[in-house]
């Protein structure tokens, strides 16, 4: 049997950042909830998905922009590493191995529905 570990996440881009050959993007999905006086309240959580395929990183630098709604998909990796006082640091990092903009996709259909009119 197979074993992995895989996240998929679809939120709303916040930044693009380049570290070194990789790009990060940080993205916002929102979980609503019922209060104690039945009201809905939003929860914005943050993640940051790292890019490291070159081609994806070419396409998502063309495509993607702060705002848009995407759909990103990949392995977690757990990591660790000693701090500058000798401690140990545990880390996440979400390796998106395929992302898509939803956004990116309406956007060329209201540029289409604009040249036939």
């Amino acid at each position: 049997m197979r074993s992995f570990s895989e996240f998929q996440i679809i939120g709303r881009v916040g930044k693009l950042k380049e570290v070194g050959p990789t790009l990060r993007i940080s993205l916002a999905s929102e979980y609503g909830r019922k209060d104690d006086r039945g009201e809905f309240q939003q929860n914005t959580f943050w993640n940051e998905v790292t890019l490291f395929n070159e081609a994806t990183i070419t396409w998502a630098k063309a495509n993607i922009r702060p705002g848009d709604i995407v759909h990103a998909r990949g392995t977690i990796r757990q990591s660790q590493w000693e701090a500058q006082d000798g401690s140990t640091v545990y880390g996440v990092t979400l390796a998106a191995e395929q992302i898509d903009d939803f956004s990116h996709d309406e956007r060329r259909r209201a540029e289409a529905a604009v040249i036939e009119d």
